[in-house]
This record gives structure tokens, C-alpha cells and sequence, in this order.
């Protein structure tokens, strides 16, 4: 690939072509089958399920930018981590007012059949066939973000309308902008492949400015990593969580400094300011967050550590049924 992806990113992921000499015990479950992933919570009313895709290999040594790789392996060692890092694809689905929201919809089958895309198993797993999703609310255009859209040619979500900021429109599918400095036009194609069913069949809505998708669930845009990237929050009863999309990919590296950049921001510096601006909000108000690349469920707290910031995953939580 061209532009400002290393010829091993796949519109936003980094599949690593060498394995580490001396793996740390535990972390070879990437070599093992797992069962799909869901973990269930609630937000007041609305009843939140994260969905896991899998995972994908990602070689920071050269997707971070602003680190060495000795530093970078440093903060990885410290996490009890080596590069490269088996990194989460998370979704999450929403059930608020009687509607079935996904936010996210993984890889599908853009990564092929060695990583991920196993987004339909965890909604089964669930109890949610793909004909039952209302919305999908994407949190930017990438193709571990919308790669689940579509497959072998077929619109896999046929009831539900995709919602995105509209920049992202633009930047990936308009012809207009392909082939300019942050353009990449293999990124293009997906988006349009991925997208353009729904747009022919009226079937998405775009946002350029703070938005309430449904009643209790708002888009937020923070351009950076992509032009239409988006939050979108969740209220219900007093409690509130955040959908946050990819202001963090290196949990063990950017937490701790969060001015270290990754290759597949459009623009790394605005980048940068969102997630400063959103690891200082959340970890003085104690908003629950959910992301999609870190670890599986994706679902916590940011908290001051010293200068930097630290990551708490949520209480893991699983009571007989009554």
C-alpha cells in the first residue's frame, strides 16, 4: 500500500510477519481456538454487550511513531508483553428502547482467514441475528471498524441504517479526495465497497456536528485519527459510558504516554490532542469507556498515574442465573 501506510497495514492494522523468540508464558492463546467473546453489563436501562472479532498481530516497532523500539519494547516488557502484540477487535451492541444498535462491526472478511472477523459468532453468541440490528453506528471508516458491512458480495445488516461522520464520507469515498497526501486509494475502494450498498438502498445517515442518534445515545466527533472519527455516548438513569473508537491502540505504551502516535492517524497531532484531552476528562470525571483495540472487553476506567495514565478494566462479573 501507498501514502502514509507501511505497505503491512491493512486500512488500520499491522499484520506481523515474525513472532517473538521467547514468547511470555500466557500469551500464546493466539494460537489456540477460543470460543466467541461477549460480556454483558448494564447502563441504567439499556443493556450493553461487548462483541469480540478476534484479534490481529499488530508490530509496533513500526506502526508507533514519537518511540524507539527499544523504548516501545520497554513499556511492552513492563506490561509482561512482547511485540508483536496480539491486539482486540471489539463491537459493542446496545438494546435501548427497544432497539438493537452495534457499534462497530469488526473485520468481516477484509483481513482474510487468518485474523479476526468473527464478529457474527459473538452476536450469536449473543442471541442477535444480523437481520435484527437496527442501527450501526461506526466510529470511523477503517476496515476493522466497517469490514463486517458486507461479505462475499452481501449486505449482511439489511434492516439497519449506518451512521458515521460525514468527513469520512468524503475523505474515503469521494472520488474527488483519493490520491491527496492522507488519501490511500486501496483504503478508498473498501469504504466504497463496503458503504456504497447502503447508500444505494438509502440506508445511511451522516453527522458533522454533536448528534443524538437515538434518544439516549449521542454522536460526539473528534477528528484526528480519521476526519469524521466519532465517540458516542451512552446515558441512561444517571450512568454513562463512552464509546471512544481508536484514540488508543497501544494499551501498554499510550497510556503511559499518550503523545506517541500510530501510523494509521490521519492526523497524528490532532490525534495526539484527543486522546490527552480525553484520558485528562475521563480520568477526572471516572467515565466508564469502551474501545475497540484494547483488550477483550475493551470495557474500563482511565486513572492518573503519577504524570501519565493507567488503564483499569471493568469488574468481571458472572452470577448463576436466577
Amino acid at each position: 500500500m501507498k501514502g502514509i501506510f507501511p505497505s503491512a497495514v491493512i486500512a488500520g492494522l499491522c499484520i506481523a510477519s515474525a513472532a517473538p523468540a521467547a514468547p511470555v508464558p500466557g500469551t500464546q492463546a493466539a494460537t489456540l481456538p477460543q470460543h466467541p467473546g461477549i460480556y454483558r453489563f448494564m447502563i441504567g436501562d439499556a443493556k450493553v454487550t461487548a462483541l469480540s472479532d478476534g484479534t490481529a498481530a499488530q508490530d509496533y516497532h513500526a506502526l508507533l511513531k514519537g518511540i524507539t523500539p527499544a523504548k516501545t519494547d520497554a513499556a511492552l516488557s513492563y506490561s509482561f508483553e512482547l511485540n508483536p502484540v496480539q491486539t482486540s477487535i471489539n463491537a459493542f451492541l446496545v438494546e435501548l428502547g427497544g432497539r438493537h444498535i452495534l457499534i462497530d462491526t469488526g473485520t468481516g472478511s477484509l483481513f482474510g482467514k487468518q485474523t479476526a472477523g468473527r464478529l457474527i459468532g459473538a452476536l450469536a453468541e449473543a442471541g442477535i441475528t444480523p437481520d435484527q440490528i437496527d442501527d450501526i453506528l461506526l466510529t470511523h471508516v477503517h476496515a476493522d471498524h466497517m469490514g463486517g458491512l458486507v461479505q462475499g458480495g452481501k449486505v449482511m445488516f439489511p434492516k439497519a441504517i449506518v451512521h458515521f461522520g460525514k468527513p469520512d464520507m468524503a475523505f474515503f469515498v469521494d472520488p474527488v479526495v483519493r490520491g491527496q497526501p492522507h488519501g490511500n486509494a486501496e483504503l478508498s475502494k473498501m469504504a466504497t465497497d463496503m458503504l456504497k450498498p447502503y447508500v444505494d438502498a438509502a440506508k445511511v445517515a451522516t453527522f458533522s456536528a454533536v448528534t443524538e442518534i437515538v434518544p439516549g445515545l449521542t454522536a460526539i466527533p473528534h477528528p484526528g485519527h480519521t476526519p469524521g472519527s466519532a465517540f458516542y455516548a451512552l446515558e441512561s438513569k444517571g450512568q454513562r459510558i463512552v464509546f471512544v473508537g481508536d484514540i488508543v491502540h497501544a494499551a501498554a505504551v499510550q497510556f503511559g504516554q499518550p503523545e506517541v502516535s500510530i501510523a494509521y492517524d490521519a492526523e497524528p497531532a490532532l490525534a495526539i490532542a484527543v486522546r490527552k484531552r480525553a484520558f485528562a476528562e475521563y480520568a477526572a470525571n471516572r467515565t466508564l469507556i469502551a474501545a475497540p483495540h484494547l483488550s477483550f472487553p475493551g470495557v474500563g476506567h482511565v486513572r492518573m498515574a503519577g504524570s501519565a495514565y493507567e488503564w483499569v478494566p471493568i469488574e468481571y462479573a458472572d452470577w448463576p442465573n436466577k
